[in-house]
């Protein structure tokens, strides 16, 4: 039986694209050279997404969210993933509409951070994700603490987050301010930290950082692998 179509709900497109690039390069470890599931994406522009979120309008970001989702179902996607951590906010206001099932992006993370026996989390994102239930209400139903920046330090990965990284921009100021970060997490008793927008994995990894890293963007690729070559959506 062929594995289940992934449909990838795309915001920015470096995380997207890390994301597309993880479920084709693994594929063949489980599905043998060159194999990988069928993979269908949709982007609205990023344009759209980011004025929805200047004016804190998630009800626009859903409305967004379930569009792309419609295309992908008509394409014949079994199951859809999200690699844009900001955005999830919005997707309990559409779910129930949905005409696919969901993966949910900080569910697997936060199962992954359970299973590796973490105890207190970092979170890292942009200010929009670090402020909001969508990691904490996932973390606390596996019983695990968290940990969010300084507001000052929310505001600054932000600006690097939307200023740079998803425009591909990769900057060694980038790369220390993020490690600083980190080191102020420790310091709060962090044992892990998520890498909670899709494109701090581009300059953030266990290499340079001083806890263990979670990369969302790699563990929903991975994820969605497993679901579609298990031949069952979430």
């Amino acid at each position: 039986m062929d594995p289940l179509h992934i449909g990838i709900v795309a915001c920015s497109a470096e995380g997207a694209a890390l994301c597309f690039r993880t479920i084709c390069t693994e594929g063949p470890a489980v599905l043998g050279p060159h194999g990988h599931p069928e993979v269908s994406l949709h982007a609205p522009s990023l344009s759209h997404y980011v004025r929805c979120l200047d004016r804190n309008d998630w009800t626009g970001v859903g409305e967004l969210m379930l569009a792309s989702a419609r295309k992908l179902a008509d394409g014949g996607a079994a199951f859809l993933i999200c690699p844009d951590n900001t955005i999830h906010q919005a997707l309990p206001m559409i779910e129930a509409r949905s005409p696919l099932p969901w993966l949910h992006i900080a569910e697997v993370v936060a199962a992954e951070a359970a299973r590796r026996r973490f105890r207190r989390i970092g979170i890292l994102g942009t200010r929009w994700l670090v402020d909001s239930d969508v990691y904490p209400s996932k973390l606390l139903q596996h019983g695990l603490e968290f940990v969010r920046p300084g507001a000052a330090d929310r505001d600054a990965i932000s600006r690097i987050i939307m200023d740079e990284l998803v425009a591909g921009v990769f900057r060694p100021e980038a790369v220390a301010y993020h490690q600083a970060v980190i080191g102020r997490l420790e310091e709060e008793g962090c044992d892990a930290v998520v890498l909670g927008c899709t494109e701090i994995p581009l300059i953030i990894s266990d290499a340079n950082s001083s806890l263990p890293t979670l990369d969302s963007t790699r563990l929903l690729a991975r994820a969605a692998l497993a679901h579609a070559v298990a031949g069952h959506a979430p």
